[in-house]
């Protein structure tokens, strides 16, 4: 079973995601900030990371630097509700960028793409 987290500081959408995705098989676990994510990135070891970028105690793109620095191996997906952060160089190092909706199907399309390529290259 693939393992979610999802950093958002916006509770509603912490529980939104984590009842959807666990409705799709996942395990899946929520951080509310930056520091709350990094101690469960060693704990839990998630495949893929689902980042907002406006987050109360950081920016999600510092957050998302570090995480390439020290998890290269974990999928992220910037979340957010702001397109004026796609042209910041920094969004680059993420896997994907999606545009938050009510609609999850773009988000649920692409966590099941960047894992099932994660998993091809497991067996390369």
């Amino acid at each position: 079973m693939a393992r979610l987290l999802v950093v958002d500081d916006e509770v509603f959408i912490r529980k939104l995601y984590k009842a959807e995705f666990e409705r799709d098989g996942y395990a899946v676990a929520t951080a509310a900030d930056a520091g709350e994510a990094l101690q469960l990135m060693d704990r839990i070891k998630p495949d893929l990371v689902i980042l907002d970028i406006e987050l109360e105690d950081t920016c999600g793109l510092d957050l998302l630097n570090r995480l390439r620095q020290d998890y290269r191996n974990c999928a992220v997906i910037l979340n957010t509700a702001y397109s004026t952060y796609k042209s910041d160089f920094q969004s680059w190092l993420a896997d994907a960028y999606i545009m938050k909706s009510s609609d999850l199907t773009q988000l649920r399309a692409k966590v099941r793409g960047l894992l099932a390529a994660e998993s091809c290259e497991e067996y390369e």
